[in-house]
């Protein structure tokens, strides 16, 4: 049992790829391992800007020994009617370096051939690494490699060194191009010569695989990534915490910001305050994006005049680095402040005028019409929903809703949203309130946007969400009625997401609206812009609906349960929702498998009776035990279903028709549907025909599979 160290070093590597590098090469290795059956006890990947390392700790010596069969010829082939062996059998047993009397009888499903066992020696551990290391650096997911000089070996960034070891000793082997045991054209000799931090150390020997994070560690660099970043959050906190503010660190910055060093130093410093009058959107995206600054709030997340840096070096004098860096930045702000103040000349209104002129879409007209469609279906919904005095809709203004509409887009003719296109809504809802427009208007242009990715916040306000539902619904139907809807993974538009979206809004807050009626009215709109109306109808409809699947195999619900209740296609999300939990309830009761079996078997025996099968159950028909006892259990259902349907508790429904197991089973072991007597088997339909009626006001519940 020893330790093998295998590092990789190279020119900066990619930031936004390090972490995605690190763990598809360990995942890589590890699976090569268990592949070639190479016991270990303990793997790590590190990854720094320069670096890629794997590091086995109690690695087994070898592979275990292991037998291997070889199956010949069929025992008929390989031997004559007297027993002796042919020509295939002394063929078969000459390529196994064998005689032929040490062959055996191998007995399969298809016959009985000959074979022999071979004992295969397990491979040295050393032996094997060389290729697996070689198979996972060619697996990376790498969108595009380079070469270096008149090299033919390609990698993400040029290769400069490479370490491997097995303990105290260097591992003879060529990967990447670099052998180990010789220099390189850089001087540095590959196989136990590691390199630094760029500015703060020079080459290192590392004396034994396991010294590989302290020998670093000496020479100014943290190469375990998580460490290093956990380094960096705790740091970002404390200085955050001297001027009483809170660090925003989202996650993708932080993991690009850790892949830019080597050893992380965190400095805070300051920007002038007349900066804070700017949208905070603005300055946040421009020191995000830009220099990769933390940016920090106060409690109520105002931005305060600080952001946090991390540098790649030990300063001698820190405040010359803290002077540079907001040197750096003031630039940046101002150009941010110079967009917002030169927007303020014109009104939103008059930027939404401008946007006759910005094509949405070559076929479906420029960004004003889209605005119009937008404001049609947004005072459709509104109306609705007002009309039907839902929740928070009763006193929603109509004519407001249409205003919010026509300036929703406004704001992508500014300067400040064509410099930070991240903006566009929150840059509009700025302007709105600058132009004195009320704040359930201003509101809505930022929230028209929301969600904008999964798991995000919904839109709060009314005309808000009426706004994020038009703006979806009218791109669905327009890219739809253009003849491009996704295709495999392509999805240009983010129709999927627009349609989950939808869902989201329509389920979550909890509305009780039509879906077909609503994208119908978004076709409508299109006033014979689109190429088949009646096609994007169907299309899109059928579209959004398919989304029900990934929203809730998401949420862990089972994919039968879905199709259970897609079975009976409900046209309202919010009801579709609540079918959803009932049925998930559902099947989790003693009753259920046997209810979802006969509910299949009767789907079935409907399905192949001829004709039309009617409702209708004469009771002077029924003669048997078991028929007459369904059919009370069936009129006893019905009188506690219809009230339960009327509010739509489909828990309670499905809860009470478990009541049918009993009747239903003893029904089906004691009397034959299909009878010689065709009155009495139309019968028997017909009361099956009620039973299934019974669940269907729910869902197919035949369709789980429990």
């Amino acid at each position: 049992m020893s330790t093998i160290l295998f590092e990789l070093g190279s020119e900066e590597l990619p930031p936004k790829s390090l972490k995605p590098l690190r763990d598809a090469l360990l995942s890589s290795v590890e699976a090569q391992l268990k592949e070639a059956g190479i016991g270990y006890d303990q793997i790590k990947a590190y990854a720094a800007p320069r670096r890629l390392a794997i590091q086995i700790e109690g690695i087994a010596e070898k592979q275990p020994d292991r037998r291997e069969q070889k199956r010949g010829p069929a025992i008929k082939a390989a031997y004559d009617a007297e027993g002796k062996p042919t020509r295939a059998a002394e063929g078969f047993a000459k390529g196994l370096g064998i005689d032929v009397n040490e062959l055996m009888t191998i007995e399969t499903d298809k016959g009985n051939y000959i074979g022999y066992e071979l004992k295969v020696q397990g491979q040295k551990s050393t032996e094997l690494l060389p290729q697996i290391l070689q198979n996972a650096l060619d697996s990376l997911p790498i969108a595009k490699r380079m070469r270096s000089g008149a090299s033919r070996e390609e990698f993400v960034r040029p290769v400069k060194w490479l370490v491997f070891m097995q303990d105290d000793q260097i591992i003879p082997a060529t990967i990447q191009g670099l052998t180990t045991g010789v220099k390189t054209t850089h001087g540095i000799e590959t196989g136990n010569i590691t390199l630094g931090h760029r500015y703060h150390s020079n080459d290192a020997l590392i004396p034994h695989a396991k010294d590989y994070e302290q020998v670093l560690e000496d020479a100014k660099v943290i190469a375990d990534f998580d460490r290093r970043q956990q380094t960096i959050v705790e740091r970002v906190k404390e200085l955050a915490d001297e001027v009483n503010a809170q660090a925003i660190i989202p996650q993708d910055l932080l993991d690009e910001v850790t892949a830019l060093v080597d050893l992380p130093v965190a400095l805070r410093a300051s920007f002038e305050e007349r900066f804070l009058q700017v949208p905070q959107e603005a300055l946040i995206s421009t020191m995000q994006a830009d220099q990769k600054y933390f940016c920090l709030t106060d409690t109520e997340g105002k931005l305060q005049p600080y952001f946090i840096f991390i540098s790649n070096i030990e300063s001698k004098d820190p405040s010359q680095v803290i002077s540079g860096n907001e040197k750096v930045v003031r630039p940046r702000l101002a150009d941010a402040e110079f967009f917002f103040l030169q927007d303020q000349k014109q009104p939103l209104i008059e930027m939404a005028e401008s946007l006759k002129n910005r094509v949405f879409q070559d076929k479906l007209g420029t960004i004003w019409e889209k605005s119009e469609r937008i404001a049609k279906l947004a005072t459709f919904i509104a109306a609705t929903l007002k009309q039907q005095s839902i929740k928070g809709f009763e006193d929603i203004d109509v004519e407001q809703t249409t205003r919010a509409a026509i300036l929703s887009k406004a704001d992508l003719t500014s300067t400040l949203v064509g410099e930070f296109p991240d903006l566009q809504g929150i840059a509009g809802t700025y302007y709105a309130r600058l132009n004195g427009e009320p704040e359930t208007i201003a509101a809505a242009i930022e929230e028209q946007y929301l969600p904008k990715f999964s798991g995000d916040a919904l839109p709060q306000t009314p005309i808000g969400i009426c706004l994020a539902l038009a703006d979806r619904l009218d791109t669905l139907v327009g890219i739809f009625g253009i003849d491009q809807a996704p295709t495999g993974s392509k999805d240009p538009f983010s129709l999927r997401r627009s349609a989950i979206g939808v869902l989201r809004i329509l389920i979550e807050k909890q509305l009780p609206i039509d879906l077909d009626q609503l994208i119908e009215q978004a076709v409508t709109n299109y006033q014979g812009k689109l190429e088949n109306s009646t096609k994007t109808l169907t299309q899109v409809i059928d579209f959004v609906n398919s989304r029900y699947r990934a929203m809730y195999t998401e949420q862990g619900v089972d994919v039968d349960t879905i199709q259970a209740v897609q079975a009976i296609a409900p046209s309202v999300p919010l009801d579709f929702d609540q079918r959803i939990h009932a049925v998930s309830q559902f099947r989790n009761l003693p009753q259920a498998a046997t209810l979802a079996e006969i509910n299949k078997r009767v789907a079935n025996i409907l399905a192949k009776s001829e004709g039309i099968v009617s409702d209708c159950v004469e009771k002077n028909l029924l003669t048997q035990d078991a028929e007459i006892a369904l059919y009370q259990a069936v009129m006893e259902a019905e009188t506690t279903v219809i009230p339960l349907q009327a509010v739509a508790n489909y828990t309670q429904i499905l809860q009470s028709l478990t009541k049918l197991e009993a009747p239903l089973t003893n029904f089906f072991d004691n009397v034959m549907v299909n009878s010689d007597d065709e009155a009495q088997k139309t019968n028997r339909l017909s009361l099956l025909k009620r039973v299934r009626e019974l669940f269907l006001t729910v869902a197919d519940v035949g369709e789980l599979q429990i």
